[in-house]
C-alpha cells in the first residue's frame, strides 16, 4: 500500500515488535521538502508529515505563515449530472494567536475575506479537471500559521495545486498564483501587507505554465498598461512555482485513479445540430427578448425530444424513457452550444443581435426611495439592480475577526440576488457567489470614497437584485455609483462597470462586451472590468479553458475601456456629481476634539454620561482613544446641545473666567461650588459677600445657585473662587489682591478646603 510506503523504519523488516519496544526506536514519517522561490522570498512546500489518508496533502509556507491543503477523491453519487468539487477554507484563529470573538469562543461560519479565498483557489483549478468526471472531489484548506505580514489567499492557491498533483486525483495542473503590487511607480512581486498599505494595485493572478487562468484585482485608477505589465510579470513569477510541483509529481505523486466519466454522444450530437441548425437560426433572427428566446429554445427541445423518442414509448420502461430524454436533452444542449458560437464566430452576431462591441440599453435614477439616505436604479438591458445607502457613525463600521491585519471597515457592500430576479421560485439564502459579487462591488468603489477625515460616516450599501440576464455584479457596480452620489458622498469620480465575454474556437475568438446569461453560460470567459476616467479599480476574471494570454487580455481591457466610459457618460445623464449636501433625514456628523484625560468625563461611569447625553439631545456620538468625538444628529438643535454639553464636560478651569455653579457643600469657612461638571472650587467665607459674613448659610445653602470668579488654583489643582469679586465689580488683579489680604489677617480658616478643594472625580 502506499499510505504503509509513506511511513518507514530502516531495518524495520527485521525487527519484532518486542525489539521495536526494547530499542524505543520509532516510525517516522518520510517528509518531503520542496524550496522554491516566488519573487524574492523562499516558497517552501512539504508532504509526508500530515494527513497521510488523504489523498494528497501538503503545507506550503512563506516567512511565518503557513497554509495546510488536503486533497482528496470520492465515488460517484448516484444521479448528479455535473463535477461535484468542494473547496473550503478554514480560517483558524490560532494560527494568529488569537481566540475567536464570538460567544462560543470557536469559529463559526467563514467570514467573507475566507469565503473569496476559497472561491479564488477554486476558480483557476475547476477548468482542468477531466471532461465528464463525476467523482466527488474535496479541498480542504486551514491556515495553521499567519504572521500578519504575509497573505495566506495567494498560498491557499499554490496548497490546492500542489496537493492535488501528488494525488491519486486526475488532473491537468498545475497552476501557481503570485500577488503583484504598484508602489512608487515600481511593480513588486509577493508585497506584505505593511507594502500593501502603499500600494495602488492589489492583483492576485494564478495561471498554468502557458497562460493565466485567474485573475483577482483591486486597484487605485490604475491604467491597463500598468495591467498588462502586472499580468506578464505574474505569469513569469508563477514558473517557478509551477516547475516544482512538476518535480515533486515525478519524484513523489501517487498513480491517477482511473474514473467512469460521463461520455458525449458525438454522432447523436451531430445529428440533432444539422436538424436543429436552421429552426434555431430563425429563433436567433426573431426579435429580441429574453422570453422569446429562451421560451423558443425550450420549446425547441421539446419537439427535439419528442422527435427522438417517437415509437419508443413502448419498448422502454419509464427508467428507460427517462434516461433516452436526458441524453437527448444533453445532446441538444452540446448542440445548441456548437449553432450559437459558431454563429458567433462567423457572423460576429450575438444571441440577441448585436455585435461584439454593442451595449444593451442603459437607463438610470435616483432617488428611488423616499427614506433611504441615499439610492441608485441602473438597468441595461434585461439585467436592473436597486441600491440602496445608509450613513452611519464611526462605531458602526464593522469589526473584523479574521487573520488579516485590517480591524475595521468603514465600508461595506452587500449584495442580493432573489431568485424572481431571473423568473424562479426558491429559498432566499447568502451563498458564495453573492458575498463574491458584494465584495466586487466593493472594491470597485473604495478608491473613490472621501477619506475619513472628510467625510466620517460608515456607510452601508445594498444592491438589490430586480431582475437578471447577465452582468448583475457590474449593474451593481454602476447603481451603487449612483447611490452615493444621490446621498451626496463626495467620491473622487464616478466608477462604472462591465462584464466581457469570450468565444474561442483553435485560433479564432471573439470578444464580446456586456455580455448575456446565455454568452456566460455558452462561452469560455466572464471579464469583469470597473473603473474611473482615470483608469481601472477592479477586476475579475474566470475562464472555462485552460488559460488566456496576456495579448488576448489587453484586447479585452482596450474594448472593455471604450465600453464603461460610455456606460458612465449615461450614468452621468441622470446624476452628473454628487448632491452638496447629504439629504435632511440623514444623520449630520460634526468633529470635535476633546483631550484625551477628559474623555473619562464624557463617557462617565459605565457609559452613564454619554448615554445619557444621547438620550437628552437626541443624537449618537462616538470617542475615539485620541479625542476625537463624532457628534450625529438629525436635526441641529440636537447637534448644538450635544456639543455645549461635551464642551462643558471637557472645559479646563481658567483663572480669571467667571461661572455660575451649583453649591455642593457647605461648611464653616466657606462653600464648595461645582462650576464645571467633576470640578468644584472653594468660595471663602471673606469672599462670599460685600458685608462681613459671620456664617456661610446667611449667604448660600447647599443647591443653590451662584456665580463666582476663579481667582487662582494652586499647584495641586485646588480653585479659589470668589463672589464678592463680582459684586464689588473688581478685577482679577483686585480680588486676587483682596483675597491674599484676607489671609494674611488669618481669614483663611481652612485654607483652600479637603477633598473638595481639588477637581473633583466625576460625580
Amino acid at each position: 500500500m502506499k499510505i504503509a510506503e509513506d511511513w518507514y523504519l530502516t531495518g524495520f523488516q527485521s525487527l519484532t515488535g518486542r525489539d521495536i519496544l526494547d530499542e524505543g526506536i520509532k516510525m517516522k514519517p518520510n517528509v518531503k521538502n520542496y524550496r522554491t522561490k516566488l519573487g524574492d522570498k523562499e516558497i517552501i512546500i512539504e508532504t509526508g508529515k500530515l494527513a497521510g489518508q488523504a489523498g494528497g496533502a501538503v503545507t506550503v509556507q512563506i516567512g511565518d505563515s503557513v497554509i495546510f491543503c488536503a486533497a482528496t477523491m470520492g465515488d460517484v453519487r448516484e444521479g448528479l449530472d455535473f463535477f461535484p468539487l468542494t473547496v473550503d477554507y478554514e480560517e483558524r484563529m490560532y494560527a494568529g494567536g488569537r481566540i475567536p470573538g464570538s460567544f462560543f469562543r470557536r469559529e463559526g461560519r467563514p467570514t467573507s475575506e475566507a469565503v473569496l479565498s476559497a472561491r479564488m483557489t477554486d476558480r483557476p483549478i475547476r477548468p482542468l479537471f477531466p471532461e465528464g468526471m463525476r467523482n466527488e472531489v474535496q479541498i480542504i484548506l486551514m491556515s495553521l500559521s499567519a504572521d500578519g505580514e504575509n497573505p495566506l489567499d495567494v498560498l491557499c492557491i499554490n496548497a490546492a495545486s500542489a496537493s492535488l498533483m501528488i494525488s491519486d486525483i486526475p488532473w491537468a495542473g498545475p497552476v501557481g498564483a503570485v500577488r503583484i503590487g504598484y508602489i512608487n511607480g515600481e511593480l513588486v512581486i509577493n508585497p506584505t501587507f505593511s507594502e500593501m498599505e502603499e500600494s495602488k494595485l492589489d492583483l492576485v493572478v494564478a495561471g498554468t505554465k502557458e497562460a493565466i487562468a485567474m485573475v483577482e484585482c483591486g486597484a487605485n485608477e490604475v491604467s491597463e498598461q500598468v495591467i498588462i505589465e502586472a499580468l506578464e510579470l505574474a505569469q513569469k513569477s508563477i514558473q517557478p512555482v509551477i516547475e516544482i510541483q512538476e518535480q515533486m509529481a515525478r519524484e513523489i505523486g501517487k498513480q491517477k485513479r482511473d474514473v467512469e466519466r460521463v461520455s458525449k454522444d458525438e454522432s447523436l450530437t451531430e445529428q440533432i445540430k444539422s436538424s436543429v441548425n436552421d429552426r434555431l437560426l430563425d429563433i436567433l433572427k426573431q426579435p429580441y427578448s429574453k422570453e422569446n428566446l429562451y421560451g423558443g429554445i425550450k420549446e425547441l427541445k421539446e419537439a427535439v425530444i419528442e422527435e427522438n423518442i417517437s415509437g419508443k414509448e413502448e419498448e422502454l420502461s419509464d427508467a428507460e424513457l427517462k434516461a433516452l430524454k436526458k441524453v437527448i436533452g444533453n445532446a441538444y444542449d452540446d448542440a445548441e452550444k456548437s449553432i450559437i458560437r459558431d454563429r458567433i464566430l462567423a457572423e460576429r452576431k450575438r444571441p440577441d443581435g448585436r455585435g461584439p462591441e454593442d451595449i444593451r440599453d442603459i437607463w438610470c435614477e435616483v432617488d428611488v426611495s423616499p427614506r433611504a439616505h441615499g439610492s441608485g436604479l441602473f438597468t441595461r438591458g434585461e439585467t436592473q439592480v436597486l441600491t440602496l445607502a445608509t450613513l452611519g457613525t464611526p462605531k458602526e463600521a464593522q469589526e473584523l475577526d479574521n487573520l488579516i491585519p485590517t480591524e475595521t471597515k468603514r465600508y461595506m457592500h452587500h449584495y442580493n440576488f432573489p431568485p424572481y430576479s431571473v423568473g424562479e421560485t426558491g429559498r432566499l439564502f447568502t451563498n458564495r457567489r453573492s458575498i463574491g459579487h458584494g465584495m466586487l462591488a466593493e472594491r470597485a468603489l473604495v478608491p473613490v470614497l472621501p477619506d475619513e477625515t472628510e467625510f466620517p460616516y460608515t456607510l452601508r450599501l445594498v444592491s438589490e437584485v430586480l431582475a437578471s440576464n447577465g452582468s448583475s455584479s457590474m449593474a451593481s457596480t454602476c447603481g451603487s455609483t449612483l447611490a452615493l452620489m444621490d446621498t451626496g458622498v463626495p467620491i473622487k469620480r464616478p466608477v462604472s462597470g462591465v462584464a466581457m465575454g469570450l468565444v474561442k474556437k483553435d485560433d479564432n475568438y471573439v470578444i464580446l462586451t456586456d455580455i448575456l446569461g446565455m454568452e456566460d453560460h455558452l462561452g469560455d470567459m466572464d471579464f469583469k472590468v470597473t473603473g474611473t476616467t482615470e483608469g481601472i479599480t477592479a477586476l475579475q476574471m474566470d475562464i472555462k479553458i485552460k488559460g488566456l494570454t496576456t495579448e488576448v487580455m489587453a484586447e479585452a481591457l482596450e474594448q472593455a475601456r471604450k465600453a464603461r466610459l460610455f456606460i458612465l457618460d449615461k450614468m452621468l445623464e441622470t446624476i452628473a456629481e454628487p448632491r452638496a449636501e447629504i439629504k435632511d433625514i440623514a444623520p449630520r456628523i460634526e468633529i470635535i476634539k476633546v483631550p484625551i484625560d477628559k474623555i473619562g468625563a464624557v463617557i462617565g461611569k459605565g457609559g452613564e454620561t454619554i448615554r445619557s447625553l444621547q438620550e437628552e439631545t437626541g443624537t449618537k456620538i462616538d470617542i475615539n482613544d485620541d479625542g476625537t468625538v463624532y457628534i450625529a444628529a438629525i436635526d441641529g438643535e440636537g447637534f448644538k446641545l450635544a456639543r455645549e454639553r461635551i464642551e462643558r464636560l471637557t472645559e479646563e478651569v481658567e483663572i480669571g473666567h467667571i461661572y455660575t455653579g451649583k453649591v455642593v457643600r457647605v461648611t464653616d469657612f466657606g462653600a464648595f461650588v461645582e462650576i464645571l461638571p467633576g470640578q468644584d472650587g472653594l468660595v471663602h467665607i471673606s469672599q462670599l459677600d460685600t458685608n462681613h459674613v459671620a456664617k456661610v448659610t446667611d449667604v448660600v445653602k447647599e443647591g443653590d445657585e451662584i456665580t463666582v470668579m476663579v481667582t487662582n488654583i494652586d499647584n495641586q489643582g485646588r480653585v479659589r473662587l470668589s463672589r464678592q469679586a463680582l459684586l464689588e465689580g473688581w478685577t482679577l488683579e483686585e480680588a486676587q489682591a483682596q483675597d491674599s489680604a484676607n489671609n494674611k489677617k488669618g481669614g483663611s480658616r481652612g485654607g483652600s478646603g479637603g477633598r473638595h478643594g481639588n477637581n473633583r472625580s466625576r460625580r
